[in-house]
């Protein structure tokens, strides 16, 4: 595959370089032929987040770029984790960590090619400390640590009040150790990761010059954060799971609808593979009419169908329209229609003896305070039932009714809907 010279610009101008080595000599790298380099993923939960699609996404660019990438996933760093500023993390056995692993190796493999001239490979770092005694280790790796450059770490100098344990606070050997077995092994020489891995990034990269007296580069994405300067990838539920069974697709979809106005750009660049001219026309759309949403639609539709495949992302459009009223609803799978409902608001109700009536479905599902209230909606024309008007203010849904036989769709108005799930 033919290099790509302009790759160094493109990341920079997406704002993907928060840090780096040595630009030049990255530069000069990069364009001598196919670098090797990897990206480490850490299995401390059962799923990846948008902090870690960054770096799947940044992978792929430089796979793309004519570049050869090895995707670590932690097996043996996943049995401790980073420090983290919050405090000390909770341990997980070894039969979780190595179930995550598969997990975690399930969600990276598709963004990557694993065939070709420059085809990535999966490693596990598990592969070559399961068998390192504590006497190498402290011998041939913690030798090259001086301890007032740990303890000089933002991260290790905020958690030395409330205290870090031996475990979390040589976290950095280990990962530093991953850069020089693969530069060994494998001929690695570059590395990058979240800019708050930065500090463990150059430790391997000092590491391969000590011990070996080889040179490496690093970079460092941003932290991807909200338009206050808070930490993005929350919601209220919890992280931003690529995993749909954690985190479904219409909750991801709407989650990337519903970015700030000024945070539209920079994510586009981030997490699209739109070229430039593309975003930048979609910028310009979107500055001058903000009200119509195109720079989150286009952001939700490309990430969504990164992440959940384009067939997934076409059913979570065609349930967001079909919600507010402007779509069919009897075309959408009873997963997605679901999850979307769930989402919104949903309550269950029981079928023995009869499904209960539309004025006791809008005041179970909150949509009315009152039947008075209920009744009053729907004399006035503004209550629907899987998006058809709903008449006389005694009716009752039947089965017939339920949309893939379990669900309800209530409507007051034009915005606001809940779900009803038929036990």
């Amino acid at each position: 595959m033919p290099l790509d010279p302009t790759l160094l610009d493109d990341l920079a101008w997406r704002g993907l370089l928060a840090h780096t080595t040595d630009l030049d000599a990255l530069r000069t790298a990069l364009g001598e032929g196919s670098v090797r380099f990897y990206v480490g993923f850490d299995p401390t939960a059962p799923s990846l987040h948008m902090g870690n699609l960054v770096q799947i996404l940044t992978a792929r660019r430089l796979q793309q770029a004519g570049h050869t990438p090895y995707a670590l996933v932690g097996g043996a760093t996943g049995m401790i984790g980073d420090p983290r500023d919050s405090g000390e993390r909770t341990l997980n056995s070894a039969e979780t960590v190595q179930d995550w692993v598969g997990r975690v190796r399930r969600q990276i493999e598709p963004f990557l090619d694993f065939d070709g001239d420059n085809a990535a490979t999966m490693v596990n770092n598990l592969d070559w400390t399961a068998g390192l005694s504590t006497i190498d280790f402290l011998r041939d790796i913690g030798k090259h640590f001086p301890v007032n450059r740990m303890l000089a770490r933002e991260t290790v100098k905020r958690r030395l009040e409330s205290g870090i344990s031996y475990t979390e606070f040589s976290y950095v050997l280990l990962q530093s150790m991953d850069f020089l077995n693969l530069f060994r092994t494998h001929g690695v020489t570059l590395q990058f990761g979240g800019s708050d891995q930065w500090g463990n990034i150059t430790g391997g990269v000092e590491l391969i010059r000590r011990s070996d007296g080889g040179q490496a580069h690093a970079f460092a994405t941003p932290l991807i954060t909200k338009a206050d300067g808070t930490k993005y990838g929350k919601t209220e539920g919890g992280a931003l799971w690529l995993d749909p069974e954690m985190m479904s697709p219409y909750a991801f979809y709407q989650f990337w609808l519903n970015v700030e106005d000024e945070k539209v750009s920079e994510l586009l660049r981030i997490f699209t593979f739109l070229a430039r001219a593309e975003i930048e026309d979609v910028e310009a759309q979107h500055a001058e009419k903000p009200f119509l949403r195109l720079g989150q639609k286009t952001l939700a539709e490309h990430v969504t169908s990164l992440v959940h495949g384009e067939s997934e992302t076409e059913q979570v459009k065609a349930a967001s329209a079909a919600l507010f009223g402007s779509g069919d609803l009897s075309g959408l799978s009873a997963s997605t229609l679901g999850a979307a409902l769930r989402e919104a608001g949903s309550v269950e109700v029981s079928a023995a003896g009869g499904l209960p009536s539309v004025v006791d479905l809008l005041v179970d599902s909150g949509l009315a305070k009152s039947k008075g209230e209920a009744r009053r909606t729907i004399g006035e024309g503004g209550a629907y039932l899987n998006n058809v008007r709903v008449e006389d203010p005694e009716a009752a849904p039947t089965p017939d009714d339920l949309i893939g036989g379990a669900w309800l769709v209530l409507r007051r108005g034009k915005k606001k809907f809940a779900g009803v799930e038929v036990r």
